[in-house]
């Protein structure tokens, strides 16, 4: 029995899937997008290969928590000096930077190595209902 070893994807062979995240929660959401990215949902999935799809995200700010995640989520981020350690809530979150949430929560989801880098360039985000990846023709997933 020979055991069968996947190639690199080159650009023109990814499918591009678009996802509505109004009325999704956000950790659920942020799998199902990080499994297409991964390439994951593939029967040639390996895991030392970035052989994910695009995925376009519409409306990546009207995503629902549960709990009290708006006001309790707290986000970490260090400058590097001393005292640098700055704090930002979900709220705050979403209302400066409304993409960055999600971003995060996929941004946690992949590999990390080497691969994620190219694997977020691939997550395309929107706040609104419109994308500008039409040409693409990307598959509809509810």
């Amino acid at each position: 029995m020979k055991t069968i070893t996947p190639t690199q994807l080159k650009g023109d062979e990814r499918k591009w899937y678009v996802i509505d995240a109004k009325e999704q929660t956000l950790g659920r959401l942020a799998t199902q997008i990080a499994v297409i990215i991964k390439g994951k949902n593939k029967a040639s999935f390996a895991p030392h290969l970035d052989n994910g799809d695009y995925v376009i995200v519409t409306n990546c700010d009207k995503f629902v928590v549960t709990g009290k995640k708006l006001t309790d989520k707290i986000y970490y981020r260090h400058s590097g000096y001393l005292g640098g350690l700055k704090e930002i809530s979900l709220e705050n979150l979403l209302n400066k930077k409304p993409n960055r949430a999600l971003e995060l929560a996929v941004a946690g989801m992949l590999p990390k190595n080497r691969l994620k880098k190219g694997m977020l360039s691939r997550l395309k985000l929107f706040t609104w209902d419109e994308h500008t990846y039409v040409a693409q023709k990307p598959e509809l997933i509810k």
